[in-house]
């Protein structure tokens, strides 16, 4: 048995040797053009739901505003307003369909990193795969309403019980300390999902844990390093002029989409560790 320190190495090494190997770079770019055309299919969906759910557009964009960089949030504020102002009755029926498929593609294109990762080829036929993004994605959609609706009940609730002790603004700055470690948590388990079931190997449920957690931890870091580099530093801009937010919101998806690959190839790590040791 291999002790923590020579296992630890081992991770680097082969990390460092798969980024090449596996060309991550080309992948995570690759993946972000994916998510890219799957990000504002999955917020229509999400903001065709609002007159049945119980919170405001408001709630959907700050839960993203929270992470995404400033430019890149204008970004998708400005085109979801435009999108939704355009919107027909029929968003919800047969339009939401060609929708949900749109916004599978960057979970089917998860699948395929994760599969190259564990070195396996996609065996499953097109419509099992397929059918299998499609109620990621749902699975998706649905944290994503819980994430909202638990900060939102939450917060009121507290308010409401601090308020008769007097203590609402104390609590104020408490649920705000606490709301990223909420978010944190929803993080993983999202990353765990995708970990466990988006790759053609059967898994255990734990499997999925040490990549979920490098993904969770590393995507939010990420995020808020990229988020305060360019609002305080990188004028996009100045460089790219109107397509400077473009820009940053590609930055953005890629350095996430790099994220989730490397999880997924540290779980492949483990996986080949545990089956080596056997």
């Amino acid at each position: 048995m291999k002790d923590k320190g020579n296992v630890r190495s081992s991770l680097i090494r082969l990390l460092w040797h798969r980024i090449d190997e596996d060309d991550l770079p080309g992948m995570s770019a690759q993946l972000a053009y994916y998510f890219l055309l799957s990000l504002f299919p999955l917020l229509i969906v999400i903001f065709s739901l609002m007159p049945y759910l119980p919170f405001h557009e408001q709630d959907v964009l700050g839960i993203i505003s929270g992470f995404a960089p400033e430019d890149a949030m204008e970004l998708i504020k400005k085109n979801i307003s435009e999108i939704m102002s355009h919107r027909n009755s029929g968003l919800l029926s047969f339009g939401v369909i060609g929708t949900i498929w749109s916004s599978s593609n960057g979970i089917h294109a998860i699948m395929r990193a994760f599969n190259k990762a564990y070195n396996v080829e996609e065996s499953r036929p097109f419509i099992v795969s397929r059918g299998m993004a499609i109620l990621l994605t749902f699975g998706m959609i649905l944290v994503f309403i819980v994430a909202i609706v638990l900060p939102v009940f939450g917060r009121e609730i507290g308010l409401f019980l601090f308020s008769q002790f007097g203590y609402s603004s104390e609590f104020l700055k408490l649920w705000n300390t606490l709301s990223l470690a909420v978010s944190a948590i929803i993080l993983f388990l999202i990353f765990t999902g995708l970990y466990w079931v988006a790759p053609n190997v059967k898994l255990r449920c734990r499997s999925a844990f040490p990549g979920a957690a490098f993904a969770t931890v590393g995507w939010i870091i990420s995020s808020l390093g990229l988020s305060y580099y360019v609002g305080n530093f990188g004028n996009y801009s100045v460089t790219y002029g109107s397509i400077g937010a473009i820009i940053v919101l590609m930055l953005w998806l890629y350095i996430s989409a790099f994220i989730i690959i490397l999880g997924g190839e540290i779980n492949a790590f483990y996986s080949e560790e545990k089956r080596s040791n056997c």
